[in-house]
């Protein structure tokens, strides 16, 4: 059975979904990998801190993996404008999740998730 202890020990983009035995497009995840982990770490590290139970975390883990694999393989696609002025401006301007809109509480990048 996995374990979290587990889970926080893997690397690779392909072994998170080896690890919860979900089929995967090889070619989906070479192109796409960055946005999509960059993104699974925005969900999950919203319910690792409210969710104790190893079982219900494990549970979790996986679904916020296939909710973004799922996002990705119907099209979702971050902002090309996005993308480019985090690598021309050398610095992190907010990506397409969470954007710098007003009333969003900032940190001290001006992002609203810290991407």
């Amino acid at each position: 059975m996995a374990t979290v202890e587990e889970f926080y020990k893997l690397r690779d983009t392909e072994d998170y979904f080896k690890f919860f035995g979900i089929d995967f497009d090889q070619t989906l995840i070479n192109v796409k990998r960055f946005h999509m982990m960059k993104e699974y770490g925005t969900l999950i590290r919203k319910g690792l801190d409210s969710i104790t139970e190893e079982n219900k975390l494990l549970e979790f883990l996986k679904f916020s993996l296939l909710r973004v694999y799922g996002d990705y393989k119907n099209g979702h696609a971050p902002s090309a404008a996005d993308v480019w002025n985090m690598y021309e401006t050398g610095k992190l301007d907010g990506c397409s999740s969470c954007g710098t809109t007003a009333g969003t509480p900032m940190d001290n990048k001006g992002n609203s998730c810290g991407c």
